[in-house]
């Protein structure tokens, strides 16, 4: 059998290009060898390693216990099973707030001891001061905002985030002070898809959602959600793509001859093609537009709707003109330079509104 050619590992180089070219991002969490193995086979973009291992794993009630020691335990084993792919740690509750001598050093263990490309912090202006301490020893961060789970006393439980013009525009100020502070990227969790749409339009840095609606930059999902493999809960916007993969399953077991030989030779005869086929899914769904939709998005009201368009950080967003890939046929009908137009209008409206979003502006809500 010839060896699979490894993944090409992401840069943030890329990852922003695929959000100026409109190509979402699709990616999982993983915490083990055996989720993070075909989530690499499948070739994710990026696998982020979530304290939310903590409550699918190690059978927490919320993410608030984790430590950083089991984090970097969740860590290595990913990176040992997903060496070619971009690896995310999740400072854990505790990691990082307390100064950014403790958050620096936190987020150092996570690159040094199980060789993470990036690490993820939740919060937006109360956490700059750490973020940045930790951008300016050289490490790539991603921020979090809307429902952050360390923190869901403050939001009173799991509630859907920017339902309401204050908590909107509060969302897209955090999200302008994260930018600032040197974040390549954000996830918006737990939100309908117009305000979520919003930020990512506004912002240059690629955004995106777990829970978030489809018009963002790109896809996170939880493993065990994806699966179907957590028995406590599962959130509105996840999909188990299982069934969705059950037939293709089981024609590849009816093709593989004598199943024994077949695993002992190849293992690939039990769960993990099953993963490799189930996240392999997701990503067609999230690149074709398919997942999340507005099934396994959250609604909002029409009166909720109207009231954050009454707010002075809402735009307009012109309609992109869809671009149909390797089709000749594309150039003669001008969708080419409709796009075109669309970028340069989208350049001039974020330019504005970087110019806006000043220290002033930021000043006003301190």
């Amino acid at each position: 059998m010839i060896p699979e050619q490894p993944p090409e590992k992401i840069t943030v180089l890329k990852l922003r290009q695929m959000k100026k070219e409109r190509k979402p991002a699709a990616w999982v969490t993983a915490y083990s060898l055996p989720s993070a193995e075909p989530a690499q086979s499948a070739r994710v973009d990026m696998i982020l390693v979530g304290d939310s291992g903590g409550m699918v794993e190690l059978g927490y009630e919320t993410t608030n216990p984790v430590t950083m020691n089991e984090m970097i335990l969740f860590a290595k084993a990913v990176r040992r099973a997903a060496p070619h792919t971009f690896i995310i740690g999740d400072m854990p509750q505790g990691s990082y707030e307390t100064s950014p001598r403790d958050a620096v050093r936190n987020a150092l263990r996570f690159i040094k001891e199980a060789g993470c490309d990036a690490v993820k912090c939740e919060g937006g202006r109360r956490t700059t001061t750490q973020i940045g301490s930790i951008v300016d020893a050289g490490i790539l961060v991603m921020g979090h905002l809307g429902l952050t789970p360390q923190s869901t006393a403050s939001f009173g439980g799991y509630r859907v985030q920017s339902k309401t013009k204050k908590s909107f525009e509060a969302v897209i100020e955090d999200a302008w002070a994260l930018e600032k502070a040197g974040v390549f990227a954000i996830l918006l969790e737990a939100m309908s898809s117009a305000p979520a749409e919003q930020i990512a339009f506004q912002l240059d840095i690629p955004i995106y959602g777990i829970g978030a609606g489809g018009r963002v930059d790109g896809q996170l999902i939880i493993m065990h959600d994806l699966l179907g493999d957590y028995r406590a809960f599962r959130p509105w916007f996840a999909k188990c793509f299982i069934p969705d993969v059950a037939g293709a399953f089981h024609q590849h077991l009816s093709q593989i001859g004598d199943a024994r030989k077949a695993g002992r030779e190849t293992r690939e005869d039990g769960m993990r093609v099953l993963r490799r086929m189930a996240v392999q899914r997701y990503i067609e769904d999230v690149r074709a537009g398919n997942y999340p939709g507005e099934e396994y998005s959250y609604p909002l009201k029409a009166g909720e709707l109207e009231e954050l368009k009454t707010s002075k950080y809402w735009k307009e967003i012109p309609k992109e003109p869809r671009m149909i890939a390797h089709d000749p046929t594309q150039v003669a009908s001008g969708i080419l330079v409709g796009l075109e137009m669309f970028r340069r209008l989208r350049r001039h409206r974020t330019g504005a509104q970087n110019h806006e979003k000043g220290p002033s502006r930021l000043a006003q809500t301190t």
